[in-house]
This record gives structure tokens, C-alpha cells and sequence, in this order.
């Protein structure tokens, strides 16, 4: 599973480092340690959080999130997939983005919850890059 830095969550989530130290310090998420002493935040335990965030309002500090070239960048908080189609769902900061894809496009992309993805919007179409 992939794990994130402070930094890469505090971008992921639309807050600044500082906040997101702070959430961490405060215990509202879980962080363990790598080799070189670096906090790290798991994946699936960042999505779970981004959709409290989200659903919540948290926050300390007043945050704006604003798409370059309609480019979000997030995290994956659900997959389901059907036979034929699938239902992708991206927690970009206090943006919940879904995408339908087919089945396929899912398993090439290999997006799992946890994962750092992109919702790329054009019109009414949701596309998904993986990071």
C-alpha cells in the first residue's frame, strides 16, 4: 500500500503542511515512521480521513482549492466495479469527483483506495491519470 508523506497529504487534502502536522500531531490521523525518520500517513488511512475532512468541514484555517487546466489531484476513496463498467471516487481537497470507467480501464490503471490519482474534467467527462 502506498504511503504518504505530511506534505504530499497536506496537498492531497487542500490544506497547508502546517495543518496537516497538526491533525497528524493531534492524533486525528495515524502516521508510523520510515527508515529515515520521515512521518508517513497510509494510504487507505489518508482516504478514509479525506472524506471525514470533507464531509466535515474541518479545518483551522480558511482554504481555497482551485483546478489548473481543470486538473485535480487527489486520493482514491472508492472503487466498484461491475462486470462491464466501474465506479471511481476521488477526494480532491473538499472535492469529491466521480468517474465512470469501464472495468477495464480501472484494472489497467490498477487504482485501488489509497491510491494518488488526477480527475481530469472536461465538459461533463470525469478522466482519470494515476500518479
Amino acid at each position: 500500500m502506498q504511503s504518504y508523506t505530511i506534505g504530499q497529504a497536506a496537498r492531497l487534502l487542500g490544506v497547508s503542511a502546517d495543518t496537516a502536522r497538526r491533525w497528524a500531531d493531534a492524533g486525528r490521523v495515524a502516521t508510523h515512521r520510515d527508515d529515515s525518520g520521515r512521518r508517513l500517513i497510509d494510504g487507505r488511512d489518508l482516504a478514509a480521513f479525506s472524506v471525514e475532512v470533507a464531509q466535515g468541514g474541518v479545518g483551522d484555517e480558511e482554504t481555497s482549492y482551485t483546478s489548473a487546466r481543470n486538473a485535480f489531484p487527489g486520493i482514491v476513496t472508492a472503487v466498484k466495479l461491475g462486470d462491464v463498467a466501474a465506479q471511481v471516487e476521488i477526494q480532491a481537497g473538499p472535492h469529491r469527483l466521480v468517474s465512470l470507467l469501464t472495468r477495464e480501464a480501472v484494472e489497467e490503471l490498477g487504482l485501488e483506495v489509497g491510491m494518488q490519482a488526477t480527475a481530469r474534467v472536461k465538459s461533463t467527462n470525469v478522466h482519470i491519470d494515476r500518479a
